[in-house]
């Protein structure tokens, strides 16, 4: 038969659409032609799938070889369709049967020799794949990524061969192993090693339950960067799904999956010299960026005055949407980007305003400057401000006694119960709440209105700073089992508040 045709996954974002690779041989001068909007590696699958299967043992057909990519009008990039393109040529040629190939899709990049190499993606082609009942056939290194999922069924190859072999039913290839991975809690660091700074602990807490964003502001060594690394530790254990698309993520970035830790949460933290496109990803062919990368995790900014003014300001849009569009000329990827946001940075540029001795040095313009980088849209979508005060000397000494502190655990099993809570009452965490649905979810007692109606006057917040008044404060009422929201809850919302007035007003 001097037609075959064989199934493949190109990428896009985060989907695998399905790619149908059709070898026609014809008569005519020998040679091969790759049809289909192939971009330059793909173009050269034809050297390497030539010198794979000569040195395979098989022989090349001198025909004239015409391999189709459809559909055409979806771009293709990278070696994973070598495999697929082999197959395709030496069925066409007679040299394996059709029949068996209605039932598999191919994935891998071929050395000279005919082994296969490893590809970007294999775990969104593997999920896609499942759904269309068919089975996945990838290369050994990558197989205990596709193995994340249960609901498919992945063979892995070393070579050519090997692949052929198994579709003549002489020698089955095996079902790729899931790795064991490591419990949730392995390698956290511990909240019970931060001596003194309970409030800031409790906002953690107060964030982790609620999914909010939060901001320490502080003088240096006042614990800031400490406490942000342990917020990952606090949260839930992420479920299955959220797993996989945090697994998804990284399967197309350029890093592999760590297959040992693939349960826990990310924690992201960039330098403050990272550019928005390393924030929000892009590139010729769109790449995931540091956001996305925390999908359903933590994203750490450190020094966040020093980010540029136009990479913070791409973090507006997906810290409310919990998306991000990547438009390029010729192309356009959707990545998740459902981050918590875990900000911190000094109250001025020497690092001392509000120190009681006195070190403060800045001029009022300074700072005023240096407040200015951070602009006020940004700010309002941050809903905890906490001004972080050194720790007292007697606190951190060594040879001083200390009462047992609360340890992460602890924490977490309170965080854990409030976003169950949560789940159950509206199927989403209160910081994904939208305007509409604050009114059906948070029940406000009348002493707690009063309390939000004086705030919203005096302190002359706008309609989203209330909104997220509202959701923190419900929050609070979870982490203490309340059906409404009291005054006390509200109270210790506001709080949380007040950090954007203290900053415009510094100096």
């Amino acid at each position: 038969m001097a037609l075959a045709t064989v199934f493949s996954r190109a990428r896009h974002g985060l989907d695998a659409p399905l790619v149908s690779v059709e070898v026609h041989l014809a008569n005519g001068l020998p040679g091969l032609s790759l049809v289909g909007l192939p971009e330059a590696a793909v173009r050269e699958s034809k050297d390497r799938v030539k010198a794979a299967i000569i040195n395979s043992g098989f022989s090349f057909p001198a025909r004239r070889i015409t391999v189709n990519l459809a559909p055409a009008d979806l771009p293709k990039d990278g070696g994973r369709f070598d495999l697929a393109i082999a197959i395709g040529i030496l069925a066409a040629a007679g040299e394996i049967a059709t029949d068996p190939l209605k039932q598999y899709e191919f994935l891998g990049e071929l050395s000279l020799s005919g082994h296969l190499r490893p590809i970007i993606g294999a775990l969104p082609a593997a999920l896609a794949c499942a759904k269309h009942n068919r089975q996945l056939i990838i290369p050994v290194d990558n197989g205990g990524e596709a193995a994340l999922s249960s609901d498919n069924e992945t063979l892995t190859a070393d070579h050519l061969l090997s692949v052929c072999a198994h579709l003549a039913q002489r020698d089955p290839l095996p079902p790729a192993e899931q790795v064991s991975y490591l419990p949730v809690e392995t390698d956290h660091p511990d909240l019970r090693d931060v001596r003194g700074q309970h409030q800031a602990k409790r906002a953690l807490e107060v964030a982790a339950a609620g999914g909010h964003h939060l901001l320490f502001v502080g003088p240096p060594g006042s614990g800031k960067s400490m406490l942000a690394s342990r917020f990952a530790g606090l949260l839930p254990p992420l479920s299955e799904p959220q797993a996989l698309e945090v697994a998804a993520i990284q399967s197309i970035s350029q890093g592999a999956v760590d297959l040992k830790a693939w349960k826990r949460r990310p924690f992201r933290q960039p330098h403050h010299t990272a550019s928005a496109i390393a924030l929000a990803g892009g590139g010729g062919i769109p790449q995931p960026g540091e956001i996305s990368l925390a999908h359903h995790g933590v994203l750490f900014l450190d020094e966040l005055p020093e980010f540029s003014r136009h990479a913070l300001e791409v973090l507006r849009e997906p810290m409310e949407s919990g998306v991000i569009t990547i438009s390029r000329a010729a192309r356009q990827a959707e990545y998740p980007a459902r981050f918590q946001l875990i900000a911190a940075m000094n109250p001025c540029p020497c690092g001392w305003w509000g120190d009681a001795n006195g070190r403060c040095s800045c001029t009022r313009e300074q700072m005023l400057r240096y407040a200015a980088k951070i602009s006020g849209p940004l700010l309002d979508r941050i809903d905890l401000q906490l001004y972080v005060k050194p720790v007292a000397a007697e606190q951190i000494s060594v040879t001083h006694g200390h009462a047992p502190s609360e340890g992460s655990e602890q924490i977490r099993q309170r965080v854990t119960l409030a976003r169950q809570r949560q789940l159950e009452r509206q199927g989403k965490a209160n910081a994904a709440l939208l305007p509409a649905e604050l009114a059906g979810h948070i029940q406000l007692t009348a002493p707690a209105l009063d309390v939000v109606d004086q705030a919203m006057q005096r302190l002359q917040l706008s309609a989203r700073a209330y909104h997220r008044i509202l959701k923190v404060a419900r929050s609070i009422a979870d982490l203490a089992d309340r059906e409404t929201v009291d005054t006390q809850h509200i109270g210790e919302a506001l709080q949380y508040r007040q950090m954007d007035r203290n900053l415009r007003s510094a100096g």
